[in-house]
């Protein structure tokens, strides 16, 4: 039980040793630790290095288009100006009176698409414009820019760090954007608050820039129109979120559909159950035929056709029973039959809960045991995508489905993602007048910034599996009991933000520390029976747990710094301060909305 802690422990020590002492690259310590904790995790010797390699692409797979494109987006946003118009834009929505209200709402929704360091550098100018016209609020305008910036970096994708964590939890990324940037508006009220009080008690002018001249802003007659603007930045949300509510929807339908008896073409069905052992019945009719009663199975094989109508209300009321069996699916039972995308990710899920023990059994005894982990919820999504491509002819896919399966299509984060790309290179290209050579170039530059990033991201995901190998999942459960309920769960998100504010202060990044949380939580089993809620918010408290605790160690520290003209003492009494009350404040409304919504 304690031997794959040890290894947990061995994990985090190597990857936060060799990035503070020995100063090496995120990517390397994250990777060598994965090396390291596969060579002690239980295997076969051939395939403990493969394996990483294994995880590390599958990472890189999930989350490699999304972050290219969100680079690609964010270089085009600010070099056409785009950027700036959105800024603007608020400034004049708001009013002067309400300033910071406009620059902390800029930060907010340009770090969507557009990473901090970035975002920062767009909006300090303005900051800076401001003060010299009013000669006050300083404070306020930089504190404003920075929490607005820093909130959606680390609660929305497709940022690398949220994109990773709902990659690692099996978190829907609509699902991470709604509740990320609800949270994210919480915070984003007491951001105001706190940036407010931070500029009555601490007065700090604008200093110039040693010898370094004031950048001119644009004409607003260079700068696209708002709609053209905001494209690139509302495009992918607007998908990804009408995909996962679309989803939401049609799953909620079926129970009350098999009542209706508005899905089935019931005499269809009936009688290809009732042939179900002829040639000339489906192939998905034997194992459905054999999981009703007995006396029905009879009354079908012998009753008249069209099925008589007291048949197919018994035959109704079999299949919404058999819609909630977790044992409907056997892939020998169905060979030959391709399942939908959606109930391959759900038989994975399951699979990915099983103990390392329960891997090692046998296909069949493993595929029951990979369902039987599915929630109730879970497998009765499952059982319909079963039925419905089993018996295409007799089963049909409802309007919402339908719906669904076009939303999956425009939804999915990288097609969304590239379209988004489209839109801001040809706004890029409208408003500068670049040549396609010019444009290559200019992406070129992106993508090698987003190169790094992925490297990371991946480097992370593939250290979470390989803790998943280890079996630091069966050790939590047997050390702390399965059956923990709320308190568990509580503990779990505790847990997290705690130890992504650890990881924070030790090695300063904040994309880091929630990449090796949100990994190693994953392979504590971090699913909805062991939290009672829905994992998006485990991922919410790692995220604000990273936001807290940083110092000189940190980048971000020293670009808010260096570009607002404040000295380290200043930034500390600043950005420090603000950014952790945010954080804490964050984990409060977390802790509330998981108790008060749970979503699972």
């Amino acid at each position: 039980m304690w031997y794959p802690l040890v290894v947990l422990l061995i994990g985090i020590v190597t990857v936060i040793g060799m990035i503070i002492v020995l100063r090496v690259n995120a990517f390397i310590a994250l990777i060598t630790a994965a090396i390291l904790v596969s060579l002690l995790s239980a295997g076969e010797l051939s395939e403990k290095i493969s394996r990483v390699a294994t995880a590390f692409g599958e990472v890189a797979g999930n989350i490699g288009i999304v972050i290219a494109m969100a680079a690609v987006i964010g270089k085009c946003l600010m070099d056409s100006g785009s950027a700036d118009r959105i800024v603007r834009s608020l400034l004049k929505l708001f009013g002067r009176k309400r300033t910071s209200v406009a620059l902390l709402g800029s930060g907010f929704v340009l770090s969507v698409p557009v990473f901090f360091d970035t975002v920062f550098y767009l909006l300090v100018p303005l900051a800076r414009s401001l003060w010299r016209q009013t000669r006050k609020d300083y404070v306020l305008y930089v504190t404003a820019i920075a929490a607005g910036a820093v909130i959606t970096h680390t609660l929305v994708p497709p940022t690398p760090g949220p994109l990773l964590m709902a990659a690692n939890l099996k978190i829907d990324l609509g699902v991470m954007i709604l509740v990320g940037s609800v949270i994210g508006l919480f915070m984003a009220l007491v951001g105001l608050v706190v940036c407010a009080v931070m500029n009555r008690l601490i007065d700090i002018p604008m200093r110039p820039y040693a010898g370094e001249p004031e950048p001119e802003p644009l004409a607003d007659d260079q700068l696209p129109r708002l709609w053209i603007a905001l494209a690139p930045v509302v495009l992918p949300v607007l998908l990804i979120s009408t995909n996962t509510v679309t989803k939401m929807l049609a799953d909620a339908e079926h129970a009350a559909l098999v009542r209706q008896g508005e899905v089935f073409d019931w005499g269809e069905l009936s009688a290809s159950l009732a042939i179900a052992s002829t040639s000339q019945a489906p192939k998905a009719a034997r194992p459905m035929r054999d999981l009703l009663p007995p006396d029905l199975r009879g009354e079908l094989a012998e009753a008249d056709r069209p099925i008589p109508p007291e048949v197919d209300d018994r035959l109704r009321a079999a299949i919404a029973r058999i819609a909630q069996d977790p044992q409907l699916y056997r892939e020998r039972a169905f060979e030959g039959l391709a399942l939908p995308a959606e109930a391959e990710k759900l038989r994975d899920l399951g699979v990915e809960r099983l103990s390392q023990d329960e891997r090692r059994l046998d296909p069949i005894r493993r595929e029951d045991l990979a369902m039987a982990k599915l929630s109730p919820r879970e497998v009765e999504q499952f059982n319909w995508l079963l039925l419905e491509a089993a018996f295409p002819d007799q089963v049909r896919q409802t309007a919402r489905r339908r719906a669904a399966g076009v939303t999956a299509l425009l939804g999915n984060a990288n097609l969304a993602l590239l379209l988004s790309a489209a839109i801001a290179m040809i706004v890029l290209v409208r408003q500068r007048g670049l040549s396609l050579g010019q444009l290559a170039r200019a992406t070129e530059t992106s993508l090698m910034s987003g190169g790094v990033i992925i490297l990371i991201t991946a480097g992370g995901g593939a250290f979470g599996q390989m803790l998943r190998e280890a079996g630091v999942k069966d050790s939590i459960v047997a050390l702390v009991g399965s059956d923990g309920g709320q308190s568990l769960g509580l503990v779990m998100l505790v847990l997290g933000f705690a130890v992504a504010g650890v990881m924070k202060i030790a090695q300063g990044s904040g994309t880091v520390s929630m990449i090796t949380t949100s990994a190693m939580l994953a392979a504590m089993g971090a699913s909805p029976e062991m939290l009672g809620c829905h994992p998006v918010y485990l991922a919410c408290a790692i995220g604000c747990g990273s936001v807290c605790g940083s110092w000189m160690n940190d980048s971000g520290f020293w670009i808010f710094a260096r570009m607002s003209g404040f000295s380290e003492v200043e930034a500390l009494k600043t950005w420090t301060v603000t950014l952790l009350i945010l954080g804490f404040s964050g984990m409060a409304f977390t802790l509330l909305a998981a108790w008060l919504v749970p979503l699972a």
